[in-house]
């Protein structure tokens, strides 16, 4: 890899980063859960800060709530 090329990688994940603090940071203002993976795995943050691998109730649909295909 080039010097240009990492650096230009090095600049995009900045941005990237910098994005993901700020919704993560919109979300908790606006007290929604942020979601997260790890090894394939879901886990959420809630507002109050609590992590759980149980998704909120915001993310759970009643039976029948679906959209017909």
């Amino acid at each position: 890899m080039t010097k240009k090329t990492y650096e230009w990688a090095l600049e995009m994940a900045r941005i990237g980063n910098r994005a993901v603090r700020k919704a993560q940071e919109e979300n908790r203002r606006l007290g929604l859960p942020n979601v997260y993976s790890r090894n394939g795995r879901a886990y959420w943050e809630l507002p109050d800060g609590t992590l759980t691998m149980t998704p909120p109730e915001m993310f759970t649909r009643p039976q029948g709530s679906g959209r017909k295909a």
